[in-house]
């Protein structure tokens, strides 16, 4: 108990420090896929993938069948995803930054199941799966 007492100002400084390091994991950002969750969405075929990346980044590798709408076109294009309404969709950008805000616009059109790529392409790549140009 001394213990306690005499060190009290450590312990909370330990305490904040944890709780710093924890709250962006605690955080609802939308529901995130990891790479094997994806993997395994895809491989079951009945999943659309939109890439929100510009075209230039796109034209450079995406992720295999994928959709490219820009992610500030989104809204006025959000009209093509319309038949993709009923599948699950996977929304990947680079980083899975822009992936966010447009799940977040795609869950107000009415999608149900839209899910962001933890990670991005760029966690993608960096396991070494497949992309095509």
């Amino acid at each position: 108990m001394k213990f306690i007492v005499d060190n009290i100002f450590l312990i909370g400084i330990a305490l904040v420090a944890g709780g710093a390091l924890l709250f962006p994991s605690l955080q609802r950002r939308g529901s995130t896929l990891s790479l094997l969750q994806a993997t395994q969405l895809i491989n079951k075929g009945r999943t659309t993938i939109l890439d929100v990346r510009e075209p230039a980044e796109f034209a450079s590798g995406h992720l295999r069948d994928a959709k490219n709408i820009p992610l500030v076109e989104l809204p006025n294009r959000i009209g093509e995803l319309e038949k993709s309404k009923a599948k699950p969709l996977i929304v990947v950008c680079q980083t899975g930054t822009r992936s966010a805000k447009a799940e977040a616009q795609l869950k107000k059109a009415g999608f149900a199941e839209v899910s962001c790529l933890g990670g991005g392409l760029a966690a993608w790549q960096a396991q070494g799966l497949p992309t095509v140009k």
